[in-house]
């Protein structure tokens, strides 16, 4: 599904790159009643969590850490604790390669603290490139469980082309990075990979551009690129993939 790729004014094309307006209709999320269960529930609760992997959650373009908020809640309903789930903020002009090193020292920083093996990341937007690169370029592929892309322009997406940051121009279709880093194997290592990708994202262009070969590709309903973030139904599906 292609939409026209003439935009008003470039500074609307950066804000709207990750933000996304409104959803989809969305599915009542399960929901757990975990906090007002007995103690002996929530001991086994807590012998549960000790089997998962923290998350990281990687947000997109011109956006910051407090889009996973509501996924973040959605996760804690569901039994994981606030020392399983990190969302940051990071300079989304800089080069995707440079977030790569710092997401290599934040996962490291993740483990230490929790003292788990792996971690799950979760990514919105352009944050699944970053999270790629740690994955291909610095290792990451021993320190990742589960991958999550939610409309990662893994291909390029032609909206990218309104803006002209460092990290705009790599997301732009054919460029060196993505070329690099689609290379050989889309998916390489032991990770569980996945994606979510909507008919109706209007910021990635071709919306088939999130797909990656080796991955868990996953078509929802008609949601915005931002209702990716908020989708009940998106939500459930990436807690199972992940838990």
């Amino acid at each position: 599904m292609h939409r026209p790729a003439a935009f008003a004014v470039c500074a609307v094309a950066v804000s709207a790159l990750l933000a996304g307006c409104g959803s989809g209709p969305q599915v009542a999320a399960p929901s757990s009643e975990l906090a007002s269960q007995s103690p002996l529930l929530t001991a086994q609760a807590r012998a549960t969590a000790t089997t998962r992997n923290p998350i990281l959650f990687v947000h997109g373009f011109s956006s910051s850490g407090t889009v996973w908020n509501t996924m973040i809640s959605r996760f804690k309903n569901d039994g994981w604790t606030s020392g399983e789930l990190f969302n940051w903020s990071y300079d989304t002009a800089q080069s995707n390669s440079v977030t790569a090193e710092l997401i290599r020292q934040k996962v490291d920083g993740i483990l230490a603290q929790t003292g788990a093996s792996r971690v799950d990341i979760i990514s919105h937007s352009m944050g699944g490139l970053s999270s790629r690169s740690y994955l291909k370029n610095l290792g990451g592929d021993l320190k990742v469980d589960a991958w999550v892309s939610l409309g990662g322009p893994n291909h390029g997406t032609n909206f990218a082309n309104a803006c002209y940051t460092t990290s705009c121009g790599e997301m732009r279709e054919g460029s060196s990075f993505l070329t690099a880093l689609n290379s050989t194997d889309e998916t390489p290592g032991a990770v569980r990979y996945a994606t979510w990708w909507s008919p109706c994202d209007e910021i990635i262009n071709p919306d088939t551009s999130v797909l990656l070969s080796g991955a868990v590709n996953t078509q929802t309903g008609c949601l915005s690129h931002g209702g990716l973030l908020y989708s009940a139904t998106v939500y459930a599906q990436v807690r199972d993939f992940v838990r």
